[in-house]
Order: structure tokens, then sequence, then C-alpha cells
């Protein structure tokens, strides 16, 4: 026990200090290199502020579009619809608004993960949904943002593939939950 704690001690240590040192060690070099660092630091802010204006219209449109989809009832519709199919793969019925709602937006399946999370701690439904959250990502708002600020408008493939690597990190991640965690 007392490695144990030592060993988190050390980690805890390290992780404090991982950030400071990485920015530190880049400005020293630049400097060494005698590159403008400040100057540099100034439009790169500049170049990213430009790139938010250009995304900012596509941000909006796919909260507003995440916004109607939660709030007409659609989630929990299309939720009810798939449970029978949750039941044959081995997912608790309560995981899937997560699975579902994480293509579309981040933050709306984190909080219907920390739900689930909040409401019942250590459960397996917390341990399936936590492990969905991190193997799945936010396919349309991905592709909506990225694809959308540089004008790329042919997206079918790009969505299909994407949409295949989420179901198919939604069926590692019951599996491995079903391996690791259930009794």
């Amino acid at each position: 026990m007392k490695d144990a704690s030592l060993f988190k001690l050390v980690i805890d240590q390290i992780s404090l200090f991982t950030v400071p040192l990485i920015f530190f060690v880049i400005v020293g070099y630049a400097m060494a290199r005698r590159a403008k660092v400040y100057e540099s630091f100034v439009a790169g802010g500049k170049e990213g502020f430009n790139i938010f204006i250009q995304i900012l219209p596509y941000l909006v449109a796919i909260f507003v579009a995440i916004g109607m989809f939660r709030v007409s009832g659609a989630l929990d519709y299309l939720s009810e619809l798939l449970a029978p199919l949750t039941l044959k793969i081995g997912m608790p019925s309560e995981v899937l608004p997560v699975a579902l709602m994480r293509p579309l937006s981040g933050s709306g399946s984190l909080g219907l993960a920390a739900e689930i999370i909040q409401d019942r701690p250590d459960s397996f439904e917390a341990k399936v949904a936590s492990t969905i959250f991190g193997s799945t990502d936010t396919t349309f708002y991905v592709i909506a943002l990225y694809f959308g600020s540089v004008g790329i408008r042919k997206i079918r493939h790009a969505m299909v593939a994407g949409l295949i690597a989420d179901a198919t990190g939604v069926l590692a991640a019951v599996w491995l939950c079903r391996a690791a965690f259930a009794h």
C-alpha cells in the first residue's frame, strides 16, 4: 500500500509540472534559435481568431441542431426504438442515449454519461457509459465544423467511415466492459 501511495504522489508531481516544463522548453528552444517568440505568439493568436470567425456559423448551426434533437424528444424516441437491439448486444438500455448523442455532441454526451455516473457510481452502466464516451468521437460535429469551414461538400464517405468507427467503438466498449466488469 505504501508503494502505491508513493507512486501516486510521484505521478501527481510529474503531472503538475509537465505542461509548464514543455512550455518553457519550447520557448527556450525558440529563443536559442533567435526566433521572435512573442511576435509569433501574437501572429498565431490572430490566425486562431480568424479561424474562429470562419467556423462560428458552423458551430451555431450544429449546436442549434443538437438542441432541437434533444428538446424535441427524438433522442428518447430513438432510444426506445433501439432498446431491443441493445439487449441483444448486452448494452444496458440506460447507456444508449450516450451512444446516440456522442456522434452529435461531446458536451451533450458527457452530460448524459455524468448523469448515469452520478446516479450510480461504480455501476456497470457507469463503466459502459464512460468507456463509450472515451472510445467514440463527435462525428457529425467534426464533419460539420471542419469540413464546412474549409468548404468540403462531399462528406458521404467520411461520414459513413466515422459512423462505422463510432459503432465499432460502442460495440468494443460494451464487449470490453462485459469481459472486465460483468459478474
